[in-house]
């Protein structure tokens, strides 16, 4: 019976610790293919969009708030998106009658994305864009104005907007500036606020818009007393790709990095070039390496205790 006890709790130690190491090891192994770093062939994304209204309208004698959201031609990557769409009409606004918030000649809308470049495009030929409750005077009228955003990997994120031609808001033309921000104030009918080409770009993000309404008007027609809020026409935006095998450490190309990325140079222990760097600074394989370090001690421990139990069981023997 001793023989039977010996035999299950007497394996040498040695066997018992080497079977435990190689237990740990694969484990080890295994936690690191699973959770193996995959910024290193992140795809970048892109957006664009010709029209975007957030506005907030009142009937009168105050008997209802009408929330006025509507885009038009509104696309995301990274799946290349194409969108053509050339008007928007809601109901139930102007005494129950369609209004129709955007027409044009021409409305498109792309974004693409992949592992090598982002980009986001937005343009409008001959438009007009109406508010509820003033069906004869346009909001804005346009006559072409075009957005781009452009993310490669390894190089500075571009943006541009062009406003061409002329620009009419309220019924008024507005002198068109390459950058800035125009007001336009009509007595009985109200006040808007326009800026022109706005840009905003980091070391891996772009956008571009080439108009920005504020709006406040209050027409006093057809049941609407009063409308405010933002009209976004045209605008594109997009955020650099990793690219396959860049380095995401902070010795990276300007206009791909991040600030939580440029950590890593802050650490003289890191390898130069090495493209698994964790966004903290240190090693990817830092959590693996301590992982199987601790299932060693396991081992270590589990393998003292078999040798106590053996030398326990030979003396009873």
């Amino acid at each position: 019976m001793f023989s039977t006890t010996g035999s299950s709790f007497g394996m040498p130690a040695r066997r018992l610790a080497a079977a435990a190491v190689t237990s740990a090891t694969v484990t080890a192994t295994a936690l690191a293919l699973a959770a193996a770093p995959a910024h290193a062939t992140d795809d970048g994304t892109a957006d664009a969009t010709v029209l975007r209204t957030g506005l907030d309208v009142s009937l009168l004698g105050g008997t209802a708030r009408v929330p006025v959201n509507a885009t038009l031609n509104d696309v995301h990557a990274p799946a290349d998106a194409d969108k053509t769409a050339l008007t928007v009409t809601l109901d139930g606004v102007e005494a129950g009658k369609p209004v129709s918030i955007l027409s044009a000649e021409t409305a498109t809308a792309r974004a693409t994305a992949d592992h090598r470049a982002a980009k986001g495009y937005a343009n409008l030929v001959h438009a007009k864009v109406h508010v509820p409750g003033l069906p004869l005077l346009s909001l804005i009228e346009v006559r072409q104005v075009t957005s781009e955003a452009v993310c490669e990997a390894g190089k500075k994120p571009t943006a541009s907007s062009n406003v061409l031609g002329s620009v009419s808001v309220l019924g008024k033309k507005v002198t068109v500036t390459t950058a800035g921000t125009t007001k336009v104030s009509v007595p009985g009918v109200g006040d808007v606020r326009l800026d022109l080409s706005r840009t905003a770009i980091t070391s891996s993000t772009a956008a571009a818009t080439a108009l920005d309404l504020d709006v406040d008007v209050d027409p006093l027609k057809l049941g609407v007393a009063h409308v405010r809020g933002r009209v976004t026409l045209v605008r594109a935006g997009c955020r650099t790709p990793a690219g396959p095998g860049q380095d995401t450490s902070g010795t990276a190309a300007p206009g791909t990095g991040t600030d939580v990325k440029q950590q890593a140079a802050a650490h003289p222990d890191a390898r130069p070039g090495k493209t698994d760097l964790a966004e903290t600074g240190g090693s990817s394989a830092t959590p693996y390496l301590a992982g199987a370090a601790g299932l060693l001690v396991v081992a270590g421990g589990g393998a003292v205790v078999a040798a106590r139990r053996r030398k326990s069981a030979r003396e009873r023997g």
